[in-house]
């Protein structure tokens, strides 16, 4: 068992190996996450749109 003291200096010892992404890099990312996200989105109204309407034509409705 370690102690609290000691799990802190752990903490920040693998902390610091972590390879933190440049802010060219994380802002290109959050861009592409966005992107990605409004093109599903809007691929996804479209699916959705066509199966309304072909349930609305199969059963009648406007």
């Amino acid at each position: 068992m370690t102690s609290p003291a000691q799990f802190i200096r752990q903490v920040k010892q693998e902390v610091s190996k972590i390879a933190w992404p440049s802010r060219a890099d994380a802002l290109r990312g959050t861009f592409m996450v966005i992107i990605v996200s409004v093109a599903l989105a809007a691929f996804l109204l479209c699916v959705d749109l066509f199966f309304a309407r072909m349930v609305g034509f199969f059963i009648g409705g406007k």
